[in-house]
């Protein structure tokens, strides 16, 4: 007799009513007629394909030749929403499973009760917020085993392109409609490239991922009380924390306590060996937002003719946003999202320049070359480690 298979393990978030959040509370975008749709697919379509052959040029990376095994999708922002609640769920469920069996009288207090249903309202809400903000997003987890043991997209992954937000922000700068499409693929197309190069990656960040979740659960009795100083500090607005108001001004170290109205969610339940877990997330996370925006920096006019244009408005609009959208990029620690952009490029910049574009991309070989959160600070300590393992 065939023994059935085991059950899913119990998560602590209910997915269903996440993703179900999550496309209710999405703000409406730009309407499109039929036609209107059809073209604007098509054209990023067209601009994730050509992108390739950018990112190989200026990568040197052997593996942007052939990208045949990931998948690209446009989708509206409900879509991208539920997409990223099956990506949660499929990357945490692992770590749910390792806490549940290491630690379950903890794992079964956060599984219990009305906990799960807050906390999937709390991600669907997020979720919601950052629908209308995402232009692109390279997902490399849809191929792992989800929490029914089953995989949800191909091998290489999958390019998320959000078409109402990358046409609003198109039209909101009033940019060439292919130059706009072109040079946001550049930036997703790179993500691509570099889990193609280190296949090794995508199970390295989930093991990562892993071990700080687990950590989380030890303290998981003290969260309360850690949101509520959180949501305290946050309520005193913008002028409780001047230097985080304009970003970029905030720690230049993630994790630390120089800046505590500037940290994100994740801060609430987190000990110091909890911070040097996140640590290594943010200094690979760092890498691979910083070697993307390193290559979308290296197209020129002869790529992308209005690229100027394109950069000087982007950039303006980034540092003209309102009050509020900034409480709540510092609230979700969107803030730490784009000092990740500038440390890694700083990083990359400085390598490329000391050792060249092969000599960065020996970062692609193993888990080993990756820069910790110290060295993506100071790129010069990790080109000493390099040379010494040379």
């Amino acid at each position: 007799m065939e023994s059935s298979p085991a059950p899913p393990t119990a998560s602590p978030v209910d997915w269903d009513l996440a993703a179900s959040t999550a496309a209710r509370l999405c703000a409406a975008g730009p309407r499109f007629t039929r036609h209107q749709a059809e073209r604007e697919a098509a054209g990023l379509r067209r601009a994730a394909d050509v992108s390739v052959e950018h990112v190989h040029r200026i990568t040197r990376l052997e593996a942007a030749r052939d990208l045949r095994d990931s998948e690209v999708l446009v989708l509206d922002r409900p879509t991208w929403a539920r997409a990223n609640v099956g990506a949660f769920s499929t990357l945490l469920a692992p770590a749910f499973e390792h806490v549940q069996q290491a630690r379950p009288a903890e794992y079964a207090r956060a599984t219990q009760g009305l906990g799960t249903a807050a906390t999937a309202l709390e991600a669907g809400a997020v979720l919601a917020f950052m629908s209308s903000k995402v232009l692109g997003q390279y997902e490399p987890f849809c191929a792992l085993p989800g929490p029914d043991g089953t995989s949800t997209g191909p091998e290489g992954g999958r390019l998320l392109l959000v078409a109402p937000n990358i046409a609003e922000v198109r039209v909101e700068l009033n940019v060439d409609p292919e130059d706009f499409r072109l040079w946001v693929c550049l930036h997703e197309q790179t993500h691509r490239v570099q889990f193609a190069a280190a296949p090794w990656l995508r199970e390295h960040l989930q093991a990562n991922i892993m071990e700080l979740v687990s950590g989380m659960f030890d303290k998981v009795d003290t969260l309360p009380e850690r949101l509520s100083a959180r949501v305290r500090a946050l309520l005193k607005g913008p002028e409780a924390d001047p230097q985080s108001v304009e970003e970029g001004r905030g720690s230049a170290e993630l994790g630390t306590d120089d800046h505590p109205a500037s940290m994100g969610l994740l801060e609430l339940i987190q000990d110091p060996e909890d911070k040097k877990r996140l640590a290594r997330i943010n200094a690979v996370m760092s890498l691979l937002e910083g070697h993307a925006n390193v290559v979308m920096d290296a197209i020129d006019s002869s790529v992308v003719p209005t690229v100027k244009t394109i950069r000087q408005r982007f950039d303006h609009r980034t540092s003209t946003r309102s009050s509020v959208d900034r409480w709540i990029r510092r609230f979700m620690g969107m803030d730490a999202k784009m000092q990740q952009y500038r440390d890694g490029q700083r990083f990359v910049k400085h390598v490329v320049r000391e050792l060249g574009m092969d000599g960065f991309n020996v970062v692609w070989a193993s888990a080993d070359n990756l820069p910790g959160e110290q060295e993506i600070h100071h790129p010069e300590q990790w080109i000493a480690r390099i040379r010494g393992q040379d």
